[in-house]
């Protein structure tokens, strides 16, 4: 008995000095505390709004009501070779929320009950924010604020390296070809918390992460690769341009004007700090419909002239190629002739056809690596091309 009770008091010593050092270690490398990091981790995607600190982006004083219709979804369709009804294929895809705006007419809506999910829901978006960021950084260049040909390092010279992180131009951030060594290697399970991605979504110190993260792993200019560092890069020139919360600049330029319902909020490093521009904003389907709508609306709704149609054909003319062979630019995807998308981890798009006048939102819950955005897309095409 005394062997017993020394071992289990030699444990429980061992487990207090083990979790006091990952506590410590966490604090020096700006890491959330071991039990809010193990939360985050091991949550589906959309509980994870609240499990990161957040900014508020206010709603409209005049909020925009979509009208509605009834359109009957596909009776089947082909679903990674196989042919599934409608209701199994949002049940296989995972997903949240799926809504159908055609010619400014929500004619078709679905949530996912079972999960308690409702039209005022605030949804994650993941990357879905960095075309959001998109839409900011064409406000700023139409209104003479900042030039694609702007370094990084011309608004944070204290970030100067010496090295080809220098060159980093807005240009080459919008067009995810930076070159900024942060992979988007992104990790399965605890043990992949550690790389640099899992980092940047998690930290409590943005400025931290970004001066201990300026290798280069290409030229600027030189190639392009799919890197969430870029975003966050260009959200950091963002707030400093307009010494605002980028959250309030949103709120003010852009989710009032489009109309927005519902607040949303947008994670951030720590309360009062910067946004997380390369993700975690999160808001209802319908608000994210209508961001949608405002774009095919060459920038405008009916009362605002949002942004300048320029930005306009520089979001939907396709840069460079990325993942799949699709068209990119500016943080916008093309996967198929004319389209446009917004994609985000775990299953997010908000896609848009401007020849049928269509937007389709899908908010979904798929697992870390397993992301057959192919296969959604294809379906969500067909559906937006009728």
């Amino acid at each position: 008995m005394r062997l017993l009770w020394k071992i289990l008091r030699n444990s429980l010593i061992g487990f207090i000095i083990f979790a006091l050092g990952l506590t410590a270690f966490f604090k020096v490398v700006h890491y959330p505390n071991p039990i809010a990091a193990i939360r985050l981790g091991l949550a589906p995607a959309s509980k994870t709004p609240t499990l990161l600190p957040w900014h508020v982006v206010a709603p409209s004083t005049e909020p925009i009501t979509l009208p509605t219709a009834h359109e009957a979804m596909p009776t089947t369709v082909e679903w990674l070779g196989k042919t599934v009804t409608w209701q199994q294929f949002l049940d296989l895809s995972n997903t949240n929320a799926f809504l159908v705006v055609r010619n400014g007419v929500l004619t078709y809506e679905y949530y996912n009950t079972k999960k308690s999910i409702t039209a005022t829901t605030q949804l994650p978006s993941y990357s879905v924010a960095k075309t959001l960021t998109s839409i900011i950084a064409g406000q700023l260049i139409a209104d003479g604020k900042l030039k694609e040909t702007d370094k990084f390092v011309d608004y944070f010279p204290e970030y100067k390296t010496g090295t080809s992180f220098d060159q980093v131009t807005v240009q080459s951030l919008l067009d995810m070809q930076s070159g900024v060594g942060v992979s988007d290697n992104y990790p399965t399970g605890p043990q992949g918390w550690g790389v640099a991605i899992a980092q940047m979504y998690a930290t409590t110190d943005m400025n931290w992460f970004v001066q201990h993260n300026r290798k280069m792993a290409f030229t600027p200019g030189s190639k392009a690769e799919y890197r969430s560092v870029d975003p966050q890069l260009l959200g950091m020139i963002i707030h400093r341009i307009t010494g605002m919360k980028i959250s309030d600049y949103f709120s003010k330029n852009i989710w009032q004007p489009i109309g927005a319902t519902t607040s949303a909020t947008w994670n951030v490093d720590h309360v009062g700090g910067i946004e997380k521009t390369f993700c975690c904003f999160n808001a209802s389907a319908r608000d994210y419909a209508k961001v949608g709508l405002m774009l095919l609306n060459n920038g405008s709704t009916a009362a605002h002239h949002i942004i300048s149609p320029e930005w306009i054909k520089r979001l939907s003319t396709p840069v460079v190629k990325l993942d799949y062979g699709w068209g990119y630019s500016a943080y916008m995807w093309h996967p198929y002739p004319g389209t446009n998308m917004m994609l985000g981890l775990h299953g997010q798009f908000v896609f848009m056809n401007p020849a049928t006048k269509t937007v389709v939102v899908k908010l979904s819950d798929n697992p870390t690596g397993n992301d057959p955005d192919v296969a959604e897309a294809r379906v969500i095409n067909q559906l937006a091309n009728k």
